[in-house]
């Protein structure tokens, strides 16, 4: 995934790499990539060295507590500075007194006793969601200098996982929001038609026009993305625009990208039409739905099922979306496919 640059586009993003955390070892191949991620991205070797301390611990932890997972390296480049980001998604048993668990020297399977108090010290900005049989979700990121300042937190996140045997990912999304306009938020996911280098030159294609084009309608948009995507694999595209003060949701969709408005417990499906973005767009149409207070967004490919229970997305104060979005994806992603989802959670209003 990524974004093209521009006022009201947020930072590039890249998922470097998702790394299965199957046998112990698994921690020093996690810890050299890493490693070479944040050399590459200018961080002076003291803090790769924290960074890769960190790293082994919660690969340690996934595997020893939880039987394995996933760990997630993703490189974050925003114009004023860049940042590694790291998550660890297992399906274990989750972690029962998760302030114990933050303490050093704490251990309870011949790990390196020191908990996650490294991840504490070390992170710039971390968070973490973990319910009884049902696992856990660690996220962190690092700046190449320890921050002075607390890291930002958005209030939307996505993230996208190739299928099995591919490297890139045909899913991409973009978030945009505009300065003079803050009541206002853009979200985009598009689904490459196939697998592999071509599927994702058509999803950052479409990336590009969203970024790059003058604030209009989804339907606009998805048009113009249309006519910029003749010739290629095509995509499935699907664009929300949030009107945050009018507590409305106008979304237009071209293919088999889902959506849903959660609100009370509840997933309130979005319209999405049938065609190809590139091939077949006969009929582009946008609609309106409401955004209850305190409701959530989501888009996600069909790399996902949308079979989730509303249940299932955790919405407490300050959970960080890509928390949120990395839970769903492991929950309900398949693997003999790209996966991608995008997760807002608008800000009641009268909060911010």
């Amino acid at each position: 995934m990524g974004q093209v640059e521009g006022a009201t586009c947020l930072p590039m993003v890249e998922d470097v790499a998702w790394i299965p955390v199957d046998d112990i070892s698994a921690a020093g191949a996690a810890r050299r990539q890493a490693g070479k991620l944040a050399s590459r991205l200018g961080y002076p070797a003291a803090r790769v060295a924290e960074i890769e301390l960190v790293i082994t611990e919660l690969v340690s932890n996934v595997y020893r507590h939880a039987g394995g997972g996933m760990l997630v390296l993703r490189s974050v480049r925003a114009l004023s500075q860049g940042f590694v980001e790291v998550l660890a998604l297992d399906n274990g048993q989750g972690i029962s007194d998760l302030p114990l668990a933050f303490e050093d020297g704490q251990s309870t399977a011949g790990g390196l006793g020191i908990g996650l108090g490294a991840l504490v010290r070390l992170a710039d900005f971390y968070d973490i969601t973990s319910r009884p049989g049902r696992g856990t979700v660690i996220l962190a990121r690092f700046l190449s200098e320890r921050a002075a300042a607390a890291v930002p937190r958005e209030i939307a996140a996505g993230l996208t996982r190739p299928i099995d045997g591919e490297s890139i990912c045909g899913d991409a999304y973009a978030i945009r929001r505009a300065p003079e306009d803050p009541d206002r938020l853009w979200l985009m996911l598009c689904d490459g038609s196939g697998h592999g280098p071509l599927a994702a030159s058509a999803a950052q294609a479409a990336v590009g026009v969203f970024c790059r084009s003058a604030h209009t309608g989804p339907e606009q948009l998805i048009k113009q993305i249309h006519e910029q995507l003749r010739g290629s694999r095509g995509a499935a595209v699907a664009i929300a625009e949030v009107n945050l003060a009018q507590g409305v949701v106008r979304f237009a969709g071209l293919g088999n990208v889902a959506a849903f408005v959660v609100a009370d417990g509840a997933k309130h499906g979005m319209v999405s039409l049938p065609g190809i973005a590139g091939y077949q767009a006969s009929s582009v149409r946008a609609f309106d739905y409401p955004l209850p207070v305190g409701a959530t967004l989501v888009l996600h490919s069909d790399g996902l099922t949308d079979r989730w229970p509303a249940g299932d997305l955790e919405r407490r104060p300050n959970l960080d979306p890509l928390v949120t979005a990395a839970a769903l994806l492991r929950d309900a992603g398949r693997r003999r496919d790209d996966a991608s989802v995008l997760f807002a959670a608008p800000p009641v209003r009268g909060s911010r």
